[in-house]
């Protein structure tokens, strides 16, 4: 495994991180303790150090599971978790951007991860006009100032078309931005980059396997089913066109290289991004995702690399 400093914030995280958003049950599975920990394991064995959820990813499910996964090497873990959706159903959120609602979610989240602090707290996939909710980021800047949160984070929502949060993150204490990109979804480069770079910000980089379809594993004609988010939040249209861009991009990965790695590689040669946080169903893909490290693309000499002895 390889680590990277991520931005402002001084944590060393792993390149290859652990995305749990399908622990919720919005990914077409149910998982069991049991799964949750065979898969902790593995990663932690493997090296990897970051774990990224938040308290919509079921009705704080997902934290339930990974607190329980973690219990007794909390130490040993970096927790990243995000405030700003209420759980209603599957596939429906109301949004929490009240500092007192927030503070509740906050306290919610670390029962749920049996913990008594957060590492990194993202503001979640809000508008301008909710990340600019009065007091919110005060009380924010207080649990940072009391130990309950070490850092702050934005997590940017894959339709944002502005830059204020990131121009603003800095100003308001965060460290970190967390964005959609991959290897079909480019905007991050252009949009985002530059100006995290030039504010010390780190990046975490989620959906870098583009819902699963970097992995190869699908077609044009793939079908998922209703508990699967791809069916609900994506078209047949948008699926088929997603299938074909693969299909392109398959000629630039080298022979004999797994196509998901590759993908993940890829983000990890951009100067901004600290750690890309695929998601997984099962102990084989940990592994997958965590060769992505070994590939020749994640250089020793990115800006934000350091030494592996540093990390704990």
């Amino acid at each position: 495994m390889k680590y990277r400093r991520l931005g402002k914030t001084g944590l060393k995280v792993s390149v290859v991180g652990l995305g749990t958003w399908q622990l919720g049950g919005e990914w077409g599975k149910t998982f069991e303790q049991a799964e949750v920990d065979a898969m902790v394991d593995k990663a932690a064995e493997l090296g990897i150090n970051l774990i990224d959820t938040a308290e919509c990813y079921g009705d704080h499910l997902s934290e339930r599971l990974i607190g329980q996964a973690i219990k007794g090497r909390r130490d040993q873990w970096i927790v990243a978790t995000k405030f700003g959706h209420r759980f209603k159903r599957r596939f429906e959120r109301d949004d929490v951007y009240e500092p007192a609602l927030v503070r509740g979610q906050l306290e919610a989240s670390l029962e749920a991860l049996q913990t008594d602090y957060i590492d990194l707290y993202q503001f979640h996939s809000g508008t301008d006009a909710m990340f600019g909710t009065p007091g919110l980021w005060e009380m924010l800047r207080e649990q940072v100032e009391s130990g309950v949160v070490r850092h702050l984070g934005v997590s940017i929502s894959s339709s944002y078309r502005g830059t204020h949060q990131v121009d603003q993150a800095s100003d308001m204490g965060a460290g970190a931005i967390q964005v959609v990109y991959n290897r079909l979804q480019r905007k991050a480069e252009g949009q985002f980059f530059d100006a995290a770079l030039s504010q010390g910000l780190g990046v975490l980089a989620r959906v870098p396997l583009a819902s699963g379809f970097l992995s190869g594993k699908y077609g044009k004609d793939a079908r998922f089913g209703r508990t699967d988010v791809r069916a609900v939040w994506q078209s047949d249209e948008q699926r088929r066109n997603m299938a074909e861009q693969v299909e392109e991009v398959r000629k630039e990965v080298p022979e004999g290289v797994p196509m998901a790695q590759w993908a993940l590689a890829w983000c990890l040669q951009h100067p901004a991004v600290s750690c890309v946080i695929p998601g997984c169903k099962t102990v084989e893909q940990v592994v997958s995702n965590a060769r992505a490290a070994d590939l020749g693309a994640v250089s020793d000499d990115h800006p934000q690399a350091v030494e592996q002895e540093s990390c704990r």
